[in-house]
């Protein structure tokens, strides 16, 4: 009855779709509104260049084509520019490098044009901009912790948009040779929009932004006056081109009026430059349509064209939650009703009168002699009533055997539990809006802070199932969970650090934040992890099974194709889960990969799949572990954790398929990067998956077994 009630768990979960809208829509959009007064600078930050097509990131003044920072304090700027800005470890983690930079943005000032520097490239720095803009890179700069956007509006111009950065040009076809022609964006029009802030400080003349927009274009230099800037900046100009004439005059005369000219007829090395002129405008307009707590909602455009597919995949997940839910009821009614007819001996007396009368049948007028051999009672023996039973009945001495490689299935529950326990955290502080875009960089550093943290439940789990297998040397245990999955991971992204370094990306980790996350897991994590496990194989009770085991191993009768192969019914599970997440999948990976400059926002939703997720997950353990234990095969521990985790495998394969259809990476260091850490965010989700499935076994064989005791 119990267990009836635990399947009911997937309706419960129709109760969190009441809050499906409000977890979606509500978030904390930073920690304090700040205000400017007229005339106040407000510091303009440079961040990094990124594209859709490639894992690789640069940090903006580490290119050699743009105005490197002066160095000078300018007028109420707190730093000079050029200064770096203090970041969190999430920030550092996913390629941020953000500095002070030389553009004076004073609150209420506009600028008409303001010149920023002549910047002299080389022809090695021309071919890498054009590189660059080949790959659709854009620019990420920071105002008031809003990202720089580009504008845009729908085809019926109702309603208006951002997308996170600016180009840093672009390429365009020579009419007359149809070659490709690039050219750099080199004028750029800031426009701050800003309202009177709220309560006391704007009764004393605050002010605050509530959004950022980056207008960028190519100028040419030519008509310039005195300080540098166009004569007029509202007319159109001739675009600047990135083309530098050879000096071979025969190459000039092949390829006139075109910017083209194959790299490899060009010595990079002739000391040939172009100067790169840089100029800016601000313009600060004054907006009553965008508050300040709702100034992210044109960075999620998308929200209502959006909210059709994630309520399609809920509903199909409450879909395959629910027939795989009716499933485990059938399966539960006739264990604990058909095959037992009650608890506790129940299964032993049907099957003495079974043997009974199977005696009385061959015995006749020898009836009592029979029954007297059978027992000093009149009743069968226990090894004749056990000879009765079938299918998973006749596990009962082997069913709690403890499996091969015991001692690394324990460390590896032990991790998906710190997973399991650091997933949770992240969705319950997303979903009410403690994580969002505005704290920068604050989803990484939870969810490590959370997974080290948790080292103490990884270490608990872990001793807990190693003594349930009948281990003694829990420091062993203890060491190996604290270093099994942490270790590899980190030795993993050491490895792809060494990549990215030999690419100067900003992608790669700095050797202090390399050794920062190895203080953490070493004098953190693995004190953490030794703590729980010394209070779950010390303090904690013992785990008994319902059943004693046999001393000598049952043969397992010849198996079914699916149940002989131990990878091919995991295998087939694992589609029943991947069908759940598949319709968010689309979303997320384009939120990941086809669109970085959005953010992934419908925490709400991800909740609430990730809940049923949980549930279909534990179902299909329930069903295969059932078909394993009836087919008379008890190797079910390990079967059951690559149950729940074969999904991973799946998701992966997707990733796969939607590298070679969707995506445009080019480069071997960007495609290693990006089925490295798709084939790490697979592994946490299997992990963590796995241990669901394993908890869920463990729990349905205690429970069915608890009814069948055999000595």
């Amino acid at each position: 009855m119990a267990m009836s009630r635990g399947f009911s768990a997937s309706s419960i979960s129709l109760l969190l779709l009441l809050f499906a809208s409000l977890a979606n829509s509500f978030y904390v959009p930073g920690y304090s509104i700040r205000s400017y007064k007229t005339d106040e600078n407000i510091p303009l930050l440079v961040n990094k260049v990124y594209s859709d097509n490639s894992q690789l990131q640069y940090a903006y003044y580490d290119l050699p084509f743009v105005c490197p920072p002066s160095g000078e304090k300018h007028l109420g700027s707190r730093y000079a520019s050029g200064h770096s800005i203090a970041l969190n470890l999430g920030e550092v983690l996913r390629g941020d490098r953000i500095m002070n930079s030389d553009f004076e943005v004073n609150m209420g000032q506009d600028i008409e044009c303001q010149y920023l520097c002549d910047r002299v490239a080389t022809r090695q720095d021309v071919e890498w901009a054009r590189q660059l803009i080949d790959d659709g890179y854009v620019a990420e700069w920071i105002l008031d912790n809003l990202p720089g956007a580009t504008s845009f509006v729908t085809v019926d111009r109702s309603k208006k948009y951002y997308s996170s950065g600016f180009k840093l040009g672009y390429k365009d076809y020579d009419a007359s040779t149809g070659k490709p022609r690039y050219f750099m964006n080199n004028h750029y029009t800031i426009v701050v929009r800003w309202r009177k802030a709220a309560g006391r400080a704007g009764d004393n003349g605050g002010k605050v932004v509530v959004a950022f927009e980056v207008y960028p274009k190519s100028m040419d230099a030519a008509q310039r006056n005195e300080t540098g800037c166009p004569l007029d900046v509202q007319a159109d100009h001739k675009e600047f081109s990135l083309f530098i004439p050879p000096k071979d005059s025969g190459l000039h005369q092949q390829y006139p009026d075109s910017s083209y000219i194959p790299a490899n007829e060009i010595d990079m090395n002739d000391g040939a430059t172009l100067t790169i002129p840089y100029t800016y405008s601000i313009y600060f307009r004054e907006t009553d349509e965008i508050e300040w707590e709702h100034r992210w909602d044109l960075y999620f455009s998308d929200q209502a064209e959006t909210s059709f597919t994630h309520w399609l995949a809920i509903v199909n997940s409450l879909i395959i939650s629910g027939i795989l839910g009716a499933v485990c009821v059938v399966i539960w009614g006739r264990t604990m009703q058909g095959d037992l007819k009650g608890r506790g001996d129940g299964v032993l007396e049907e099957a003495r009168l079974k043997v009974k009368k199977t005696v009385q049948k061959k015995a006749g007028s020898g009836l009592l002699e029979k029954l007297n051999e059978a027992g000093a009672d009149g009743d069968p023996s226990d090894e004749e009533v056990v000879e009765d039973l079938s299918g998973w009945k006749l596990l009962h001495g082997d069913v709690f055997r403890a499996p091969a490689y015991g001692g690394l299935l324990a460390p590896v529950v032990g991790s998906g539990m710190q997973l399991i326990f650091m997933v949770a955290g992240l969705l319950v502080l997303s979903t009410f809006g403690v994580l969002n875009p505005s704290w920068r960089g604050g989803f990484i550093s939870v969810g490590v802070g959370l997974f080290v943290f948790a080292g103490s439940f990884s270490g608990y789990c872990s001793a807990r199932v190693y003594k349930t297998f009948g281990g003694q040397n829990y420091k062993k245990n203890a060491a190996l969970t604290a270093l099994l999955f942490p270790g590899l991971t980190f030795a993993f992204i050491f490895v792809l650090n060494l990549f990215t370094w030999s690419q100067a990306s900003s992608t790669a980790l700095p050797f202090t934040t390399l050794l920062a996350l190895a203080c953490l897991w070493l004098l953190i994590q693995v004190p953490l992890v030794h703590l729980g496990s010394h209070y779950g194989f010390h303090r904690a009770p013992v785990m008994e099974h319902p059943t004693r085991t046999s001393s000598i191993p049952r043969q397992i009768p010849p198996q079914q194709w699916y149940t002989r192969n131990p990878f091919a019914l995991p295998l087939l599970a694992g589609l029943i889960p991947f069908a759940v997440l598949f319709i968010e999948l689309l979303f997320v990976f384009k939120s990941l990969y086809l669109d970085k400059s959005s953010y992934y926002y419908v925490f709400g939703f991800l909740s609430i799949i990730s809940a049923l997720l949980t549930i279909t997950v534990a179902e299909t353990v329930l069903i295969s572990t059932y078909l394993l234990l009836n087919a008379e095969n008890y190797h079910w521990w390990w079967q059951s954790f690559f149950v729940g985790g074969a999904s991973g495998f799946w998701i992966f394969v997707y990733s796969a398929w939607y590298y070679t259809t969707r995506l445009h990476i080019d480069g071997f260091v960007s495609s290693l990067l990006f089925f490295s850490y798709a084939g790490l965010a697979c592994t946490v989700y299997g992990l963590a998956t796995g241990t669901v499935g394993f908890l869920t076994a463990y729990a349905f064989v205690r429970q069915i077994y608890s009814g069948v005791k055999v000595d």
